[in-house]
């Protein structure tokens, strides 16, 4: 992985990847994969499940106790941190891992995401985007270039491609115009993190676009697949569509997929949208989902939600869980209760604790039922479970 040439790396992207993946076993029932994915922090199982991190911090959980939950690797934003507090700051504090003291492996997104969600009159051209800080009212102009200028300070183990992400629905013209672009997008910035000096701290993944359109869907991965990312990224779903709409844009990607790189399902989700997801070949999951629904009351359990702010808790002496280890277990249902009625902090903080130990613990139950041959015996029996929840916890 020499510096010494970068336009031999351009040439060649496949020989300077950082990060490595090794394919374990595949459930032969289905196209769920048992695998292991190597970083310059660490080894990651897979498939995994990735606590969003925004400003440098997974929301009211401390580190150690992120730890605890049996995540392996954490997701940072980048459109926030690069405002709050700059991704110069950053570098100067040593990088995302020591400014926060995580250790282990981590993945930054490149910020398209957030710019055409959050920002107000985003202007898009071919040089990139456009738009007005949330936080201050600046004018900035995030190119791709730029967003892996970004990560780069950052110091992510993986950091992502800039895309351009459509909304849903849009018509076949905007999504195949956006995703073309989000193609070139990657090319510029695989070639920009290629010339600015080969990394063996960081790779790039790239992202599939296309909508709900199963063509567009494959045209994009097929593109980028030429390219020889280190993983690939379905991206511009989980963003109102229908369940089974999603479903498909995914059955639609990954057989285009290079079976030796990871696939990562960016945004998702509900426990049954993981399952679902890997089943069809996902092996990286992120999402909000654990600790917001945590702040507001709701837990998720392995016999579907319970609601903390519903009456019918208030003397139950039982866990949330009998057999889940996580600190909030260690109290009862009605002591939580009573947090989330006092508007005491500390309940937020452990339902969010709880929320991401759960969805750990199922990760883990997964890679086991896929060891075993058996995934979507146990895909089917968790939703089960959850569909005999009666009511609402």
């Amino acid at each position: 992985m020499s510096q010494a040439n970068p336009q031999s790396a351009i040439d060649n992207p496949q020989s300077i990847h950082a990060v490595g993946f090794e394919l374990l076993g595949a459930d032969p029932s289905c196209a769920a994969r048992r695998a292991r994915l190597h970083t310059p922090h660490g080894s990651v199982e897979l498939p995994t499940f990735m606590p969003v991190g925004t400003v440098g911090a997974v929301k009211g959980v401390e580190v150690d106790r992120v730890r605890e939950t049996g995540a392996q690797i954490v997701l940072g934003n980048t459109y926030h941190l690069t405002q709050r507090p700059g991704e110069e700051t950053v570098a100067k504090l040593g990088g995302l891992h020591r400014f926060t003291g995580w250790t282990g492996p981590m993945l930054t997104d490149s910020g398209g995401f957030q710019v055409f969600s959050l920002s107000s009159s985003v202007k898009v051209d071919e040089q990139g985007a456009t738009f007005q800080s949330q936080h201050n009212g600046d004018r900035i102009h995030l190119t791709p270039e730029r967003s892996v200028e970004i990560q780069e300070a950052l110091g992510s183990d993986i950091a992502m491609v800039l895309d351009h992400v459509p909304p849903l629905p849009s018509t076949r013209d905007v999504i195949a115009d956006t995703m073309q672009r989000s193609v070139r997008w990657a090319r510029r910035c695989q070639e920009h993190a290629l010339r600015d000096g080969v990394s063996e701290r960081q790779s790039l993944f790239a992202i599939v676009q296309g909508g709900l359109e199963d063509d567009l869907r494959q045209e994009s991965a097929e593109q980028l697949v030429e390219m020889e990312f280190a993983g690939y990224a379905v991206g511009g779903l989980s963003v109102g569509e229908a369940p089974e709409e999603m479903y498909r844009a995914i059955e639609a990607t990954t057989p285009f997929l290079p079976q030796d790189r990871p696939r990562y399902l960016m945004g998702v989700g509900t426990p049954t949208d993981l399952l679902e997801a890997i089943g069809r070949g996902i092996d990286m999951f992120d999402c909000v989902m654990p600790t917001r629904n945590g702040r507001n009351g709701l837990a998720f359990t392995a016999h579907g939600p319970l609601r903390l702010r519903n009456r019918r808790h208030v003397y139950d002496t039982r866990p949330l869980e009998e057999d889940c280890p996580c600190p909030a277990c260690q109290r009862s249902r009605g002591y939580l209760a009573h947090l989330f009625r006092a508007k005491e902090m500390l309940g937020p903080i452990l339902l969010s604790i709880h929320n991401l130990t759960y969805y750990q613990r199922l990760m883990a139950g997964a890679r086991e039922a896929i060891e075993a041959g058996r995934f979507l015996e146990f895909k089917q029996a968790k939703q089960g479970d959850w569909a005999k929840a009666t009511g609402e916890g």
